[in-house]
C-alpha cells in the first residue's frame, strides 16, 4: 500500500470514529427489511457502536477502509464492454465461461482460437477482459460495503456513491442492464449463453438486495423513484428467473448451482413482496437440496469431486447459510432440519471444522487451499447454535481485509470465486 493510500485509510478511520456517534437519525429508528441479513441485529449493532462498544471498533475500521476504496471507483455499466453480447444489444449482460480454453492460436479467420475445451478449476484469464463479469462483481461488492458503511457511520458520501453505482448499472436508460442473463458464461463458437451463467448473479446479488433495503431506511440521495425503479427491475429479474428456460434449467441443477439458484429466488421473492414464494423455496430446499446434496456424515459429494473441493464445499454452504437466513424471515428454521440419513447444515459445517481450524489437513483435491474460506459459514453455524462451531470460532483464520462478521452477519465467499 502506498503512503498516500495508508494516509487515506487512516483519515477515513478517524472520520468514521467521529461519525459513529452522530448517526443518521432516520436510520437509527428503523431496522432495514433485509432479505438475508437480520435487520434488527444490524440496528442493535449500530446502537452498540453508537454507545462506543470497543469490540466493534476494529471491524468498523476494516469496513470503512473497504468502503473508502470504492469512493473513487466506478460507476460501471454493461454498455462499456468492447463488444456487445450476441444479438448486438449493448444493454445485455455478457460473461464468458471461466474454465473453457482455446485449443489453437487465434487467427484472422479464427479470432477466438476455437474450438474451446474445458479444464475444470483452471480459470482462463481472458474471461476477465472484454465482458461484464469483473464489473458486475464490483457493483455487488461496492454497494454492499458502501451501504453498510453509511448505515453504521451516517457518512452521506457512502450512500451517495452507492446510489450512483446502482443507478448507473440498473436504472439509467442509457447505461442500464436488461433484467436477464441470457448471455452469461457464453463459450466462444459454441454457446451464446448458458443456464449455468446464472451463478454470476446468484452467488452475490443478494448483497445488492440487502444493500437496497439498507439504503431504503433513509439514505441521502436515494429517492423514492430509485426505490421504485429497483423494485421494478428486481420484479422483472425474478420473473425471468422463474419462467425462462435457463432459469428452469439452473433450478434443476443438483449441486451448488441449484442451491444458489434457490437462495437468489427466495431473496428476490422476499424483497419484492412474494413472501409465500420465499417461504416455499426454503421449505422445498430440505428434500430438494439437503437430502440429495449433503451426505449423512456432512460431506457434499458433488463438491468433493471437484478439483477445488474445499472452495466448492465452502461455496455451497454460503448459499445454504444464506438460504437459512432468509428462512428465518419467513418462519422456517432450515438449521433444525434433519434428513433421512441424518443430513443437516450443522453436519455439513462440522465436516469442515478440522481443516477450518488448522487441526487437520484437507484430504481432498484442492488447487488453491485457503483456510479462511470457511470462516463465515462457521460463524453462521455458531450463531445458529452449533456448539462445535462455537468452539471453533476462536481458532479461525482471519480473512483478508478483516473479519466483518459482527457488522454483516451473512456468509460471503471469502476466497476467490472462480465460476
Amino acid at each position: 500500500m502506498s503512503g498516500r493510500s495508508r494516509a487515506a485509510v487512516l483519515l477515513a478511520t478517524l472520520v468514521a470514529f467521529g461519525a459513529v456517534v452522530v448517526p443518521s437519525a432516520h436510520a437509527a429508528t428503523r431496522a432495514p427489511d433485509t432479505a438475508v441479513l437480520d435487520g434488527a441485529r444490524l440496528q442493535h449493532t449500530r446502537a452498540e457502536l453508537h454507545d462506543g462498544d470497543p469490540r466493534l471498533r476494529g471491524a468498523l475500521r476494516d469496513l470503512t477502509a473497504r468502503a473508502d476504496t470504492w469512493l473513487d471507483q466506478g460507476p460501471w455499466t454493461v454498455v462499456d464492454k468492447p463488444k456487445p453480447a450476441p444479438g448486438g444489444d449493448v444493454h445485455e449482460y455478457l460473461s464468458q465461461a471461466p474454465y473453457w480454453w482455446p485449443t489453437t492460436t487465434p487467427t484472422a479467420d479464427n479470432p477466438w482460437g476455437c474450438p474451446y475445451v474445458q479444464r475444470d478449476g483452471q480459470r482462463n484469464p481472458e474471461v476477465d477482459t472484454g465482458t461484464d463479469r469483473q464489473d458486475v462483481e464490483k457493483v455487488f461488492d461496492s454497494t454492499y460495503d458502501l451501504s453498510l458503511a453509511w448505515y453504521y457511520t451516517g457518512r452521506r458520501e457512502y450512500a451517495e456513491k452507492a446510489g450512483q453505482i446502482l443507478r448507473t448499472w440498473f436504472l439509467d436508460p442509457a447505461t442500464r442492464m436488461n433484467p436477464n442473463l441470457d448471455h452469461a458464461q457464453f463459450i466462444p463458437c459454441k454457446y451464446d449463453g448458458r443456464a449455468i451463467g446464472i451463478i454470476d448473479f446468484s452467488q452475490s446479488y443478494t448483497s445488492v438486495v440487502d444493500a437496497l433495503a439498507i439504503l431504503g431506511t433513509g439514505a441521502p440521495g436515494w429517492s423514492a423513484a430509485d426505490r421504485a425503479g429497483m423494485h421494478s427491475w428486481n420484479t422483472d429479474f425474478l420473473g425471468w428467473l422463474k419462467d425462462s428456460a435457463f432459469g428452469k434449467e439452473e433450478g434443476a441443477a443438483a449441486n451448488n448451482h441449484g442451491t444458489f439458484y434457490d437462495m437468489q429466488l427466495a431473496a428476490l421473492a422476499y424483497a419484492t413482496g412474494d413472501k409465500a414464494l420465499a417461504r416455499q423455496t426454503v421449505l422445498d430446499a430440505r428434500a430438494k437440496r439437503i437430502d440429495p446434496q449433503i451426505a449423512g456424515d456432512g460431506g457434499q459429494p458433488q463438491e468433493l469431486a471437484r478439483t477445488r473441493s474445499w472452495h466448492y464445499s465452502t461455496f455451497d454452504l454460503v448459499a445454504y447459510t444464506r438460504l437459512a437466513a432468509i428462512g428465518r424471515h419467513v418462519g422456517v428454521n432450515l438449521w433444525s432440519y434433519r434428513g433421512p440419513d441424518g443430513q443437516s447444515l450443522f453436519k455439513a459445517v462440522d465436516y469442515l471444522l478440522p481443516a477450518a481450524t488448522g487441526a487437520a489437513a484437507w484430504p481432498y483435491p484442492e488447487l488453491e487451499f485457503h483456510r479462511y474460506a470457511a470462516s463465515d459459514v462457521v460463524h453462521a453455524a455458531a450463531d445458529a447454535g452449533d456448539k462445535a462451531a462455537q468452539e471453533a470460532v476462536r481458532k479461525l483464520e482471519t480473512p483478508p481485509g478483516g473479519d466483518l462478521w459482527a457488522l454483516r452477519p451473512a456468509a460471503e465467499q471469502l476466497d476467490s470465486i472462480a465460476g
